[in-house]
């Protein structure tokens, strides 16, 4: 669906339908390739909803953003230094999937993500999730030096089962502090990784073929 997305917005002469059954089926030979079983009941389901989805992402864009948006990147690749953590040198990596800019000057960070139904509400507040534009955002200002009061930040959202709205673009709250919160919990994370510090993962305690093998041991951490 990303795929289809960037060709659409970017205005290319594509069959928005037929080049999503060309790109599913291609990521189904990889799966088998890969020696990976999907079940026949939900590859036609999702070959039925990507169908229909690959049809209405354009006009939804231009509902949300108006008929006057530019493009100006798909898949935009970031490879920031992370200036704020001082103890090592890191670089903040990942992949912006649609930057667009309207006639107010704003320019608007967008990150797709394909589900079912939608995102309740918890969901769409939840701080892992927002961080991940927030970061795209402030790393997007300093590549390119822009001011981050004229950017914001969007989740679309590629509604499989949803019986309508099944495209939906939402704003989130990306200002200064947010911001200054997003940062600080990267801090901490890059302090501890530095230091070797790593949270325990209790789940992993108990696997499905048995216990961790050095559960209750001296190298239990």
């Amino acid at each position: 669906m990303h795929s289809v997305a960037e060709k659409v917005l970017l205005k290319e002469n594509i069959d928005p339908p037929e080049y999503f059954k060309h790109r599913f089926s291609e990521n189904l030979k990889e799966l088998n390739t890969d020696g990976i079983k999907v079940r026949q009941d939900l590859i036609n389901q999702m070959h039925r909803e990507g169908i229909e989805l690959s049809t209405l992402i354009k006009e939804s864009v231009k509902e949300y953003f108006g008929e006057e948006y530019e493009v100006i990147s798909v898949e935009e690749r970031l490879q920031e230094p992370i200036k704020e953590y001082v103890e090592k040198q890191y670089d903040f990596k990942g992949f912006i999937d649609l930057v667009l800019k309207t006639p107010d000057g704003k320019y608007h960070v967008v990150d797709w993500k394909t589900c079912s139904w939608g995102w309740d509400k918890r969901r769409r507040s939840e701080p892992m999730n927002i961080y991940q534009l927030v970061f795209y955002k402030h790393y997007f200002a300093l590549k390119h030096n822009i001011d981050p009061e004229n950017i914001e930040a969007h989740f679309g959202l590629l509604k499989r089962t949803a019986k309508k709205d099944k495209v939906e673009l939402f704003k989130i709250t990306s200002g200064k502090k947010r911001t200054e919160n997003a940062i600080k919990l990267l801090n901490k994370a890059l302090y501890n990784i530095t230091n070797g510090r790593y949270i325990k993962n209790k789940l992993a305690c108990h696997g499905p073929f048995g216990p961790c093998e050095f559960y209750k041991t001296e190298h239990c951490t």
